[in-house]
């Protein structure tokens, strides 16, 4: 008989382009032969271009979609993308609570790469008084870290300063990610237990593309779920997305737009160098 893999669980939205959310959770699950669970929170109408329309779930839906998957299976690792609304919030924070899994990583999707807002304005602080304490890591961008110090981020060099800022204010691991500055590379910065790592990739100019949020939190997950050190699962997961966007495809649609899509499914999977991952640790 083969080895059952780990388990790893996502919350998140269903995207109908499988670009983002539930979709390219499970499609980076699988790629790191994590067995992929899911508890849907909204399905979403988009595309890479346009967010059509948002349908949530039911939150007695969503908290029973959660509580039979902790009931039923080994969870080692679980990540939260899309939750919508303070309602929904609340709900899977209440049955983590009670859970107390130790690999959670939250990431706190705000907006969509359209511009367009896919969480309600008062679910802002059921995430800051609820769930990102709960987390084993959280996983913001610029924007999304902006709105929880209350603060802008103006520079590469604020990136320290705000990611240790939201681990003393949370009591969590933290990797702010920088891909929304300006600049050839992306510069994303760890912050765990007052340690610091740094993890830069050359930026890979991708229009007409979503989802490596989700994708990265989902590798991270992934990768926590099989053992990983942290930092170690950031390394892999980065490498991984690097590798996704780079043999990313496209599509092009008669008289509509054109269309990349991240690659999770045939990229090489990231090894670590001697147990350890490539990293710039300082402080």
């Amino acid at each position: 008989m083969i080895p059952a893999p780990p388990v790893a669980l996502s919350i998140a939205g269903s995207d109908c382009s499988a670009g983002a959310g539930i979709q390219a959770d499970l499609k980076t699950f699988q790629h790191f032969r994590v067995h992929g669970l899911t508890a849907v929170t909204c399905v979403v109408s988009e595309t890479a271009e346009v967010v059509r329309a948002v349908h949530p779930v039911p939150v007695d839906v969503v908290a029973d979609q959660l509580s039979l998957m902790l009931e039923s299976f080994p969870v080692a690792a679980i990540k939260t993308g899309m939750l919508y609304s303070a309602a929904h919030v609340e709900a899977v924070a209440s049955i983590l609570e009670r859970q107390r899994l130790p690999r959670l990583v939250v990431d706190p999707v705000m907006v969509a790469s359209t511009g367009v807002p896919l969480l309600e304005a008062d679910a802002v602080d059921a995430y800051r008084l609820r769930l990102l304490p709960l987390a084993r890591l959280i996983t913001p961008n610029l924007p999304e870290a902006e709105v929880l110090l209350g603060r802008g981020i103006r520079d590469a060099a604020g990136l320290e300063p705000a990611a240790r800022e939201l681990a003393a204010m949370f009591g969590t691991a933290v990797l702010l990610k920088g891909g929304h500055l300006e600049g050839d590379d992306c510069i994303d910065v760890l912050v765990e237990d007052g340690e610091v790592s740094r993890f830069t990739a050359r930026r890979i100019p991708l229009p007409g593309s979503h989802g490596t949020g989700c994708t990265f939190s989902a590798a991270i997950t992934a990768a926590l779920a099989h053992g990983d050190h942290l930092a170690d699962a950031v390394a892999r997961a980065k490498a991984f997305l690097g590798e996704a966007l780079a043999g990313s495809y496209r599509f092009e649609a008669s008289g509509g737009p054109r269309i990349h899509a991240l690659n999770q499914s045939t990229v090489r999977l990231p090894e670590l160098r001697d147990g350890r991952s490539d990293r710039i640790t300082i402080g």
